[in-house]
């Protein structure tokens, strides 16, 4: 389903400042060997990324998230279906979709999930977008669905290593020869959202704009919407979403993961909280009086070297409910 690559946030003024802003014993040897069979052929995961792209196409057309359980998963399921609510609420169809400069990157897998990435571009000349697809199917048999597409901002998966057949590596969440563990991102992500920089575990992450940068850019709103008679509190989590990983050509890893984002504000008088911007379709408009509470989830993509701090490349923020009172 087509998205903006900066969803709008909640409220505007804050919107403008976040803008700115193998298993772990596995030796180098052990990791390069093959282990299982490849999740599919290229020929098939171009054939799910076309079917996906129907489907999401007839979504948006009719601007009803019915049928995106048949093509997607969480936390992609949520976010897409909070992003069609808004479209219906303001009566905007999405852009065809359309995929195009596709590479796919398909990992040998000892057994299920089965899952796959996939680099494409939709749009053309200014408007165009990058996609970090991945792509996962929970049993044989089973549907092949979206749980995840951040927008990278560089071309982080031309970094992802092939083997000879030209297949990818995945990486345990828990793998020890990295700079961090995959699986280790989410939780010290959030701690430097909430906390800042000298967060435990914050310094595993180099600084950007969408770490250290977010982080003084939500401090900022923060304080100008005190201002404005509003106090908004803000606390980031790992979302209880599986930590993808695929290996890189310097032996590090490209790691796909989910933060959840829960949202407090509050105000003295009436009528200075509004069901506005990314959170419209979620709630009536008059639902807000003089506190709302919004959760939102953020998905993230990653570079972890084998020493020093991950870079976050990529990011797909959506808020998914809100309620007033």
């Amino acid at each position: 389903m087509a998205r903006t690559p900066a969803p709008i946030l909640i409220p505007a003024l804050l919107a403008a400042a976040l803008a700115a802003g193998c298993s772990g014993s596995d030796s180098p040897a052990e990791a390069a060997r093959p282990r299982g069979a490849p999740a599919l052929t290229e020929a098939q995961a171009r054939q799910v990324l076309a079917s996906y792209a129907k489907g999401a196409n007839r979504a948006g057309y009719r601007l009803s998230a019915r049928t995106l359980p048949t093509i997607e998963a969480d936390p992609q399921l949520s976010m897409d279906t909070a992003a069609l609510k808004l479209r219906r609420a303001v009566r905007q169809r999405p852009a065809k979709m359309a995929f195009t400069d596709t590479t796919f990157y398909i990992p040998r897998l000892p057994g299920y999930p089965h899952w796959f990435a996939a680099d494409a571009a939709t749009g053309k000349g200014d408007r165009t977008v990058r996609h970090a697809l991945l792509f996962t199917q929970a049993a044989a048999g089973a549907p092949w669905l979206l749980a995840a597409d951040p927008y990278p901002t560089e071309p982080a998966l031309s970094k992802i290593a092939l083997d000879p057949a030209g297949f990818a590596t995945p990486v345990d969440p828990a793998a020890t020869d990295l700079a961090v563990a995959p699986g280790k991102l989410p939780r010290a992500h959030a701690a430097l959202l909430t906390d800042g920089p000298r967060a435990s575990g914050a310094a595993l992450l180099a600084d950007g704009a969408k770490t250290s940068e977010t982080y003084k850019a939500l401090k900022q709103g923060e304080r100008a919407l005190a201002g404005r008679g509003v106090t908004l509190s803000s606390r980031f989590s790992a979302a209880p979403y599986k930590v993808f990983a695929l290996r890189t050509k310097d032996r590090g890893a490209l790691v796909w993961y989910v933060l959840k984002q829960n949202e407090a504000y509050s105000a003295t008088k009436r009528g200075r909280l509004a069901v506005s911007g990314d959170l419209v379709g979620l709630a009536p408009t008059r639902t807000a009086r003089t506190r709302m509470d919004t959760t939102v989830l953020v998905q993230y993509l990653a570079t972890v070297p084998p020493k020093g701090r991950a870079t976050v490349s990529g990011m797909y923020r959506k808020a998914v409910t809100a309620n007033g009172s």
